[in-house]
């Protein structure tokens, strides 16, 4: 019989392990290979579904500029932050020096191993949560969770920056676990330094990174002088680049969150985002599940202080981003903008301990997780329509005809992009080109810009298989400065709610052949700030404007109809 404490912890008490089952003789041997089994198997789900987004193949035309010398921008001569991650820009930027690598393999491998990293520290997390009531043998229930669902296998490699999530709030977590049963006295600044990361992952996640700044000083009860100090750690160097972000690029948030309305409440979309993901896998089944597995095994156990804020905090967390992600509408990726809350929620039970009162209760995760995997799926897979929300990879894999879609030339043959190529190859000097979307052709117009510019939609893959030299100006407005201020659409596709008609890019390049209300529009005072804040040289005097002009610049708004959009006269 072992006797032990709950937590470490100045409330702790003694208290008596529940048995665990006999036929396991050695408990925490078995936990690590149910834990390596899981990883196992999840890096198998998520290779077999290895792919990039065509919005992961825009971050890396970012990087692509950064390794050229041209700095984090889309377009060379224009500052604007088309990537909503500056860490996963950062460390794709780094990792991209390696040679006889290609970005797309560089992003998909850097993603799966943050995802593998991530549950690992959950998982380990969870185990360390538990040791000190005395648990002996843990199984990856919660984990199973992460496996089964294809949202989880789909972006752990995708090129965007989910790996990264889920290994920060892996890693997070994990370390406030450690620092709970440290000795009094250890170093907590390091940690803070992690938990500040979460604004530099996503804006969205400094929501976490609040609710886990608190869990810490509430773990480590310092003084408020010692606690201003780590606010300082934690603050640092998401202040710092917002600074530059503010001075660099002449706005308070990426240009993504312009295109995308983030600021923007649509309770009734988002609601409906949250049902794509709950209701087609039986969400529900594997929580209750979850939780009551959990109350069977702590109902007879008194837990701590240290305990109860250690399990309060992801949860907390997982309500503030899920929250979040509904107020804005959500996305039109399936279930891509909830995996961070659902795996913050999973935290606390990625692994539980078995007992006897738990084993027929995990059991049943198990068969959730195992009919899940195999055959529970939203209605629209399969049917590879860009409806309001799609299942991005087999959208893609579709449309590409292949089954791993990774490389930029893997999306060479999607319908439509021949074309566009052949129009930027047959276009010589600088020009504009713009789409008749009634003929499906591509018409060059003459520019007095000394490049060429392309008025595009989907240009993920166009971006890397362009020349850097070449302006991509989208009309949904992720790297195009004047369609981001454009109005949003009303009920418009969640993610592409601007579309901005060519002839505003005719008139910002091509006067020759623009319309006199265009260019009457572009004349106001207030699109002309916002193209010089992106295009003007970067002097002081522009960084201190750009810095100062910033609260108000990304509210400017304007009308796609050119007529109506003469708001200055």
């Amino acid at each position: 019989m072992t006797t032990s404490c709950t937590v470490v912890d100045d409330d702790a008490v003694p208290v008596e392990a529940p048995p665990a089952p006999r036929w396991w003789r050695r408990p925490v041997s078995w936990t690590w290979v149910g834990t390596g089994l899981v990883l196992v198997l999840f890096a198998e789900l998520a290779w077999r579904r290895r792919w990039m987004s065509d919005d992961g193949l825009l971050v890396l035309r970012t990087v692509r500029q950064v390794l050229a010398g041209n700095g984090p921008v889309f377009n060379v001569g224009e500052r604007v932050e088309a990537n909503t991650s500056p860490l996963w820009t950062a460390i794709l930027s780094l990792l991209g020096l390696i040679p006889g690598v290609t970005l797309e393999w560089v992003s998909v491998l850097t993603g799966l191993v943050f995802s593998l990293g991530g549950l690992l520290f959950g998982l380990d997390g969870a185990r360390r949560l538990y040791r000190p009531a005395g648990f002996g043998l843990l199984v990856p229930a919660g984990a199973l969770v992460v496996c089964a669902l294809p949202p989880f296998r789909d972006f752990a490699t995708s090129g965007l920056e989910t790996g990264l999530i889920t290994w920060w709030l892996g890693g997070s977590w994990w370390s406030l676990v450690r620092r709970a049963a440290a000795e009094p006295g250890a170093r907590s600044w390091p940690i803070a330094l992690v938990l500040g990361l979460g604004p530099l992952i996503r804006p969205d996640l400094a929501l976490f990174s609040v609710v886990a700044f608190a869990a810490l000083v509430v773990l480590v009860r310092p003084g408020w002088r010692p606690a201003l100090g780590l606010l300082a750690v934690a603050g640092a160097l998401p202040l710092a680049y917002q600074v530059f972000r503010m001075g660099y690029y002449g706005l308070l948030t990426p240009n993504t969150a312009l295109a995308k309305e983030a600021a923007a409440a649509n309770w009734a979309r988002g609601w409906a985002y949250f049902a794509d993901l709950a209701g087609p896998y039986q969400l529900w089944t594997p929580v209750a599940l979850l939780v009551l597995a959990a109350v069977l095994t702590l109902w007879w156990v008194p837990v701590g202080r240290a305990f109860a804020v250690l399990t309060l905090l992801p949860l907390a967390g997982a309500c503030l981003l899920g929250l979040y992600v509904i107020r804005v509408g959500g996305d039109f990726m399936h279930g891509r903008m909830l995996l961070p809350a659902l795996f913050c929620a999973l935290l606390p039970v990625l692994a539980l301990p078995l007992t006897r009162r738990t084993a027929v209760v995990l059991a049943g995760v198990g068969v959730w997780a195992f009919v899940a995997a195999g055959w529970l799926r939203p209605p629209y897979v399969g049917l590879h329509q860009a409806t309001n929300v799609t299942d991005e990879r087999d959208f893609w894999s579709y449309a590409t005809g292949r089954a791993n879609p990774v490389l930029a030339s893997d999306y060479a043959g999607y319908p439509g992009l021949p074309a566009t190529l052949a129009a930027v190859r047959a276009t010589t000097g600088p020009a504009v080109l713009v789409k008749d979307y009634r003929t499906q052709t591509w018409q060059a117009h003459p520019t007095d810009r000394p490049y060429l510019t392309v008025a595009t939609d989907s240009m993920g893959a166009l971006s890397l298989l362009v020349p850097l030299d070449v302006r991509l100006h989208d009309g949904y407005g992720l790297a195009s400065p004047l369609a981001a201020h454009s109005a949003a659409i009303p009920d418009g596709r969640p993610g592409h709610q601007k579309w901005l008609p060519g002839d505003w890019e005719l008139a910002d390049s091509s006067p020759v052949d623009a319309s006199s209300d265009v260019r009457a529009a572009l004349a106001c005072p207030r699109l002309e700030e916002i193209i010089g804040s992106v295009r003007e040289p970067l002097t002081f005097g522009r960084f201190r404007a750009n810095l100062t002009g910033s609260f108000a610049r990304g509210s400017v708004r304007f009308p796609r109809d050119a007529e109506q959009a003469r708001f200055c006269r």
